[in-house]
């Protein structure tokens, strides 16, 4: 197979990894135009310093040894296989940079014949492109579950970022869908990824030219849906993860139904699930929120409104707060303020009193805010505030359990 067609089975297998922003097309060069794109897994990411940048998303071979259920590459399912060389895909990755494609890779690859052989392909093609073709750009790359220490630290001196994927909330699901796979083995190398960059830090503190391990952290992924744990197991997991392994992000892919499996879900879930999980993320890394805070219960997230509101109906006791008084942290919790709003608003309230006029100039979301805060000792509005007129007016009346999934690759699907 040559190197064009392994590009196509490759890109297209790597889809389903959502750790960045996907994007495809197969729109192909027309006479008169400007630009071209190929169905080649070009994709979208953040560096640390908040550029976005574009990056090959391909996977290095498909050919696995695992036959997990939910898994569009498992060993038993009847799909076009293909593995690159570490050769084909440094010199490909080069000249799709040459050409203004890609600003960077994006590297992960199905586990052929063991953990330890496949960590060292994928090292070998990064230290191919680093030190062969003096590449100085991004490059993330997935560690391998089982893989030696040595590799993975090897492997994290020349990417920007690594990542595991946990894949499955549970041990107990796991055993069920992926009975090859441990979550000790999972964890051990977010384990290794955490050690060496806490150990790297402290090196670059005595040598300034200390090489980099993984500056960029590490993140991993979480399927929903396809097991029965709640958002509430999910969340506490994320939280979990967050303090334990310092990850800088955990991504949710809502459950696509890609594989042959009998006993996996046959529909995916609406991927407004997904999007409450990534409210309920942000709200976990930049909010001070809790997972306790967040759902009490084993229960789901509303998919009526976000989780913000959802916590802020259940804590009514504790609104309406004084814009002109409340400490930062209070001011956070209120639905519809963001973390830059909370910036405008104390910076603004040392030199005058604020009123609502002042918070829509500030661009503050009234349609929830005023529900929950007072101006100069008064409300937005006379409205009777029970938890029943609250849910109706902030539900989001608009979508319901029939949103369907966006597919980046064929267009929107069943909408």
């Amino acid at each position: 197979m040559d190197v064009l067609n392994k590009l196509r089975v490759l890109s297209m297998s790597a889809k389903y990894d959502v750790a960045c922003t996907s994007s495809g097309s197969d729109r192909g060069s027309v006479k008169g135009m400007l630009g071209n794109t190929k169905p080649a897994g070009i994709c979208h990411s953040f560096t640390p310093d908040g550029r976005c940048v574009s990056l090959l998303k391909v996977l290095f071979s498909n050919s696995c040894i695992y036959n997990c259920e939910y898994c569009v590459n498992r060993r038993d399912n009847d799909v076009e296989r293909a593995t690159f060389t570490p050769e084909e895909l440094g010199e490909l990755t080069i000249n799709f940079y040459k050409r203004n494609y890609i600003e960077g890779l994006f590297l992960s690859s199905a586990v052929i014949k063991n953990p330890d052989y496949t960590m060292e392909l994928l090292y070998s093609t990064l230290k191919i492109v680093r030190e062969k073709y003096k590449f100085n750009g991004y490059i993330h790359v997935k560690a391998i579950p089982g893989a030696s220490q040595d590799l993975i630290q090897k492997t994290g001196l020349l990417a920007d970022r690594m990542s595991v994927n946990i894949e499955l909330p549970s041990s107990e699901s796991l055993q069920i869908l992926a009975p090859e796979k441990s979550k000790t083995a999972i964890l051990k190398p977010m384990r290794m990824i955490k050690n060496n960059i806490v150990q790297n830090k402290e090196e670059l503190i005595l040598y300034k030219h200390a090489p980099k391990f993984a500056p960029a952290g590490q993140s991993t992924q979480l399927i929903v849906g396809a097991t029965p744990e709640s958002d509430k197991k999910i969340i506490t997991l994320s939280e979990n993860l967050y303090n334990r392994f310092g990850l800088k992000r955990v991504f949710y892919s809502a459950y696509q139904p890609v594989s042959n499996s009998k006993i996996l879900p046959t529909e995916k879930p609406p991927l407004l699930r997904e999007h409450r999980l990534y409210q309920a993320d942000w709200l976990l890394r930049y909010y001070g929120f809790t997972s306790e805070d967040i759902l009490k219960e084993d229960e789901n997230l509303s998919l009526n409104m976000d989780p913000k509101c959802q916590w802020a109906l259940n804590n009514l006791h504790l609104f309406p707060v004084e814009i002109n008084s409340a400490d930062y942290f209070t001011l956070l919790k209120v639905p519809g303020i963001g973390v830059l709003g909370v910036d405008k608003i104390v910076k603004a309230r040392k030199n005058n009193l604020i009123d609502f006029e002042d918070l829509k100039k500030m661009r503050i979301v009234l349609k929830r805010a005023k529900y929950f805060i007072t101006c100069k000792g008064k409300m937005f509005d006379k409205f009777a505030y029970t938890r029943e007129n609250l849910d109706f007016r902030l539900s989001e009346n608009k979508i319901n359990e029939q949103y369907e999934q966006l597919s980046f690759f064929g267009g929107v699907q069943n909408t």
